[in-house]
């Protein structure tokens, strides 16, 4: 937890990791490992506002996108309006799209998402455990696209629009899948 608060304030003062490279096939592959290897991912947070409990295993047989983000996060902004998008172009082909925040004072939530009209179901990561210890998160925006089957099968760090068709492209493949 200590890592991720220490990567969370050096993101804050920096403005949050605006396009980082892609992951190599390699990384992409030991982070996929970190994550579950053959077991599918599997975590539980709180809806916001309610405070419901929510858990990734509800959305077995869904293809999932989930966004890990802050208000304080600038590429975030312009993030989760276009994976709004997403989930409205592809939600009826069993695209599930999810606002994981990693704010620790989460009053600061409704705010943003009201100025920035975004209306996707918001999960509350408290002290940012899912995105530290399970998700091993290292910048925001971190995008993970997860298939039917619960296993993580692409991640994407930072956030530039260019990047939209490649996601496009990965999303088609893993709803095309059984």
């Amino acid at each position: 937890m200590r890592s991720i608060r220490l990567l969370l304030a050096s993101l804050a003062l920096s403005g949050c990791v605006s396009a980082m490279p892609p992951l190599t096939e390699s990384q992409l592959r030991t982070s996929q490992a970190g994550l579950g290897g053959g077991e599918p991912l599997e975590f539980t947070v709180k809806r916001h506002p309610g405070g419901e409990p929510y858990s990734l295993s509800e959305d077995r047989g869904s293809v999932v996108l989930i966004d890990v983000w802050a208000t304080w996060c600038e590429p975030c902004r312009d993030a989760l309006p276009l994976y709004q998008e997403l989930a409205k172009h592809y939600g009826a082909r069993g695209l599930k799209v999810y606002a994981l925040n990693v704010d620790e004072d989460v009053r600061a939530v409704p705010p943003f998402l009201e100025a920035t009209k975004v209306v996707l179901p918001v999960l509350l990561d408290a002290q940012a455990a899912v995105a530290d210890k399970v998700l091993r998160v290292r910048g925001l925006p971190t995008m993970l696209l997860v298939d039917r089957k619960g296993h993580v099968r692409y991640m994407h760090e930072g956030f530039a629009e260019e990047y939209l068709m490649k996601y496009q492209n990965e999303i088609e493949e893993l709803l095309s899948e059984q």
